[in-house]
């Protein structure tokens, strides 16, 4: 007979064995997400020296042939944009380089990034598309992305007003990152050359289409190192009280969204917590509204990597005119702004005509603002 003794140390070395397994497995996913985030912040600094350099030969391009030559046609310009690209921050990279190169002035840059913005809230809206498309709940499921887009719809363009003031007043021109030039000589010393080196492989003019595609490839790679998103009962239940509150989910919705670097993954979210009954979207206008503060923390490094203090001051003054502008609704208007939002996605999202005309409206306007 075996010594039950045996029996148990040989079942303690296996466990021992499968744990030492599963902890080494765990540390390489944890250093394959920190090699993925590096790979993704070297090529979105690429990507950005990239479009700096091709930015001023695709320019006639945009100014000529699209006719971005004023606010309305940025402004425009950026929100359809987004929609072909189905992502806001390439395209608020991309004002920034235009803004660098002077073919569009500081108003046109302030306007392009806020259409870049409108049009990314619509992802949110396709992604309840989708669940619609697979049988979900139609209320729940589009009820969730027309609110994201109708907040940050009423937001922006409340902000836009606020943003044009404090550009036009200079108020916040004075504020700067101090160790911005150090950082750009760093990134001039390692990327120019790749940049010098493309430039004599392909024309000018493509290294701005090259840098898009780059900016956006690093903007997915980086949405791949986050960790995934677990969902337990038991953290909802410690969680329940604190969604009931505006300003927690305000700074909820902001610090999702500075870790994540990406509106889009932190608005998207609500999807799929609201199908599983974790979330009501009677309580995440605020968070909607956070993530639509912190949703410039890639567009300002972009900015600071372009050595252009102008270029620093027109997304500070985003982040600061969408922060007012949240901070007056919650403050004063909350309760009549919380039920208008609620109305209109019912009117919007109960109706298939009323769909209809909504869907309608929000490709035709952007469409009228270029052209005028």
């Amino acid at each position: 007979m075996s010594d039950p003794l045996n029996r148990v140390d040989g079942r303690s070395t296996e466990t021992t064995a499968a744990e030492s397994f599963w902890v080494r497995r765990t540390a390489l996913r944890r250093l394959g997400k920190v090699a993925l985030f590096l790979i993704s912040l070297f090529l979105f600094i690429l990507a950005i020296t990239l479009m700096k350099e091709g930015a001023r030969d695709v320019g006639p391009l945009v100014r000529d042939r699209f006719r971005v030559t004023n606010a309305a046609n940025s402004l425009g310009f950026g929100w359809l944009f987004a929609y072909v690209v189905m992502s806001g921050s390439p395209v608020a990279a991309a004002a920034l380089a235009f803004f660098d190169a002077g073919i569009i002035d500081t108003l046109g840059a302030f306007a392009m990034i806020t259409g870049s913005r409108l049009g990314a809230s619509f992802i949110v809206l396709f992604i309840g598309f989708i669940y619609v498309l697979r049988g979900r709940d139609r209320s729940t499921s589009l009820s969730m992305g027309l609110l994201s887009l109708i907040v940050t719809g009423t937001t922006y363009l409340a902000g836009l007003v606020v943003g044009v003031l404090l550009l036009d007043r200079g108020w916040l021109n004075t504020v700067q990152l101090e160790s911005g030039a150090v950082l750009n000589s760093a990134t001039e010393l390692i990327f120019d050359p790749v940049a010098a080196l493309l430039l004599s492989i392909v024309p000018d003019w493509s290294l701005f289409l090259v840098g898009l595609g780059i900016i956006i490839i690093s903007f997915n790679l980086f949405d791949k190192c986050l960790p995934q998103m677990s969902l337990k009962e038991s953290h909802v239940g410690r969680m329940s009280r604190l969604v009931y509150r505006p300003w927690v989910m305000l700074v909820l919705g902001a610090l999702v969204t500075f870790i994540s670097m990406s509106v889009s993954v932190s608005l998207s979210i609500l999807v799929p917590l609201s199908q599983r009954g974790f979330v009501r979207r009677e309580n995440v206008i605020p968070y909607i509204m956070g993530a639509n503060i912190t949703t410039f923390i890639d567009t300002l490094l972009a900015a600071v990597l372009l050595n252009n203090p102008l270029a620093f001051t027109v997304v500070l003054v985003e982040m600061v005119s969408i922060t007012v502008v949240s901070i007056f609704i919650l403050t004063f208007i909350y309760h009549r702004y919380h039920d208008l939002m609620l109305n209109a996605v019912d009117w919007i999202a109960n109706n298939n005509r009323n769909l209809a005309v909504f869907m309608l409206t929000i490709l035709i306007v952007p469409l009228i603002l270029l052209i005028l």
